[in-house]
Formats: structure tokens, sequence, C-alpha cells
């Protein structure tokens, strides 16, 4: 087995936090790392590390390392400089997308006679285009090319991202690979501090700040919650790195003076301190135009922290009627059930806590008991 560990080598070298989709890939190399080598994508060239290598390189990207990065600038650089034996035939693991809208990717791939396992995460830059960076469209259209042309087997991480590929697939009369919905495992946040961070009750939104997440929405709110309770209002803690066609956001983050005293940003984050923050929350309040699973939602839920969510068919699937839904365009719902779970005694949220009792989430062996299942009817089947 191969692991593509080009995205998480460069993100961990710009020392990036790990996003959702990093996370995923990280769990891949935790299962597999002792039956599978790096595969890095440098300077042109493939590089596949050899055993010793890829069990250094494996190691710096799951753990803290002492000299992290000198680990994997080495480790990389001795993989460029030596040629190691090529597993022609060999399972080859791109959960990330990366480089997949490349051609030469489709190239090499046939070249050395692989067999690709691919992890799909969503179809949003097609269906949504405009929440998405100018060009992301055509990038994925290429992306879902190499994935239908040259993958054996494809992942996804739920039923509502099957049916869209599905619907994809079949407006264009083209055949798929075989493919499986796998749901993705919540991070082990660990356990809230018995303080909070801050006094007084408030909210979390948690993800990168663009316009598919609907910040924008929640900041008026906040500022008619302040125009109308003054200093009783509550606080809005926002997590998460500014992304791109954020400017509105940003610009009321910036210079609206009512929300400066009210509103928390908190671009680095680690699992601890993400935990407190959920742990002592009135609720996460996740108002999504469009997603393709949510995993903050299960984070949340997982912690025993209420959901306010968006009504989406993703989240119903994946967390039933637990949270609490609205249209993500319904402003004074928002607002209202912002207020309904504001008080200790909230009926509207103590509702939840019931309705949440019982609730468990998927696991990494639930996963990968799927993903191992696919490796089997692909090698069946050769």
């Amino acid at each position: 087995m191969l692991i593509d560990v080009t995205r998480l080598v460069d993100r961990t070298l710009k020392q990036r936090l790990p996003t959702g989709v990093d996370r995923v890939s990280l769990e891949y190399i935790r299962h597999f790392s002792l039956q599978a080598r790096a595969l890095v994508r440098f300077a042109g060239r493939w590089v596949e590390l050899g055993d010793f290598g890829s069990a250094l390189l494996f190691d710096a990207l799951l753990n803290d390392v002492p000299d992290r990065m000198g680990v994997i600038r080495r480790s990389v650089g001795r993989g460029y400089a030596f040629s190691w034996r090529r597993h022609r035939g060999a399972f080859l693991f791109n959960t990330g997308h990366s480089g997949l809208d490349q051609p030469v990717y489709v190239e090499e791939v046939r070249r050395k006679d692989l067999r690709p396992l691919f992890f799909l995460h969503d179809l949003i830059p097609i269906s949504h285009p405009e929440y998405c960076r100018p060009g992301e469209a055509e990038r994925h259209h290429r992306r879902l090319e190499t994935m239908l042309s040259v993958g054996r087997g494809l992942l996804v991480n739920s039923q509502a991202t099957l049916e869209e590929l599905t619907s994809y697939v079949a407006e264009r009369d083209i055949d798929m690979p075989p493919c499986k919905v796998a749901p993705l495992a919540p991070a082990s946040l660990g356990r809230p501090a018995l303080e909070s961070y801050i006094s007084g009750p408030y909210f979390v939104v948690l993800g990168t700040i663009e316009p598919r997440k609907n910040h924008l929405l929640l900041l008026h709110v906040w500022r008619q919650l302040v125009e109308e309770m003054g200093p009783g209002a509550p606080k809005l803690v926002l997590i998460g790195q500014r992304g791109w066609e954020c400017e509105q956001i940003v610009d009321l983050l910036e210079r609206c003076t009512s929300l400066q005293a009210v509103v928390v940003e908190r671009s680095r984050c680690d699992d601890l301190e993400l935990a407190n923050w959920l742990g002592h929350s009135r609720a996460l309040l996740f108002p999504s135009f469009i997603e393709g699973y949510g995993m903050p939602l299960v984070e949340s839920l997982r912690l025993g922290v209420p959901v306010i969510a968006s009504d989406l068919p993703v989240f119903r699937e994946i967390v039933g009627d637990i949270p609490d839904y609205l249209d993500p365009v319904d402003g004074l719902g928002w607002k209202r059930h912002i207020l309904e779970y504001l008080p200790d005694d909230s009926v509207s949220r103590r509702a939840q806590l019931q309705r949440m009792a019982g609730y468990a989430p998927p696991d990494w062996r639930q996963h990968f008991s799927v993903v191992e299942s696919l490796i089997d009817q692909i090698t069946h089947s050769s």
C-alpha cells in the first residue's frame, strides 16, 4: 500500500493546523502505517519512501516529535535522493483530493500500474460554486474525472454525497468504480476543564470563516442582540481561520464597534482548548448553506453539547432529529432559538439534551471495516 501524504507534508511544513480533511488523512496513516509506504509528490517526481523513511515520516505527521520539521524534510529528501523499489499494482490512498486536478496524476497512476482508492469529501465546488474560490468548480471537475477514470474504488462520507456523485455520473453517462459510504468519526478532543475561559453564557461557531459557513447571518443577529440587551448580550466565539471571499465578515469583525466586546475570535485552537470552548457553551451554532458531512456537529454531540443547525439532509442523515434545525436564511428564527437557549433553565436546551441521551457517533473501527471490505472487493475482482 502507498499513502499519498503530499498535502499533509505541505501543510505541516507551513505550520497549518489540520482541517477536517487533514484529520481524515491522518487517521488513514494511523490505521495503515504498519503495512504502507509514504508517497510524496515533490519537485516533479513521485517519491516513494522506503520502510524506514516512511515510518519516520508517518510518526512526524501524527505526533509532535523533536525537530519535527527537520524529520519531515530529511525523510522526503532521502526518499528523493535514493531510488526505492517501486510497487507495481499497489493500492494507493489519496484521501485529500491533492493533485487530482493535474493530468500528470492520471499518467503516473497508469505508468506505475497503481490501484487508487480515492476519498471524495463533497461536490460543493460543482453544486455551489458561488461559495468557493474562482476556478474551483473547474478544478473539481478535473478531480472527479481523475477519480472516475483511474480510481479502482471510491469512498464517500455520507449517503448524501453518494447520491450527488451518482447523479453526476448519470448525467454524463460514465461508469463509476465501486463506491462505499464510510462515515467519519469525530476527533477525540478530551474532556473540558472545570472552568470556562470566559464568564457568562456564550455560543460557539466552529469552522473556517468563509461565505458557505454563513457567519454573516450570525454577526447581524449578534449586532441586534447587543442593541437590545446591551452588556447582558451573550458572547459569540468564532473558532477557525479566516478563509476566502469573506471581506464583509472581516469588515464587521474589525470595524463594527458594537460587536468587538461580544465576539471572540480564535484562529488557532488545539483539541483541548476546543473541548473547553465547546463544553462550556450554550450550544454550537452551525448555520452553513451546504456541507458534505459536518464534523463539528458530531464532535459537539459527542461532548454532550447541544447544536442549532441548518436544516440540511446530510445533518439529518448523520445525527437524526437531535439538533434544532432552521433555515440558514431565517435570521429571526436563529435569533429566537439563541434567546431560548440562553437561560440556565432553558426548556429547548434541556429537551435537546434528552434527545441526545444514548447518542453514539461513528468510530474509526467502523469506518475502516468499510474501507477494508472495499479493498477485498477490488482484490477479488482483479
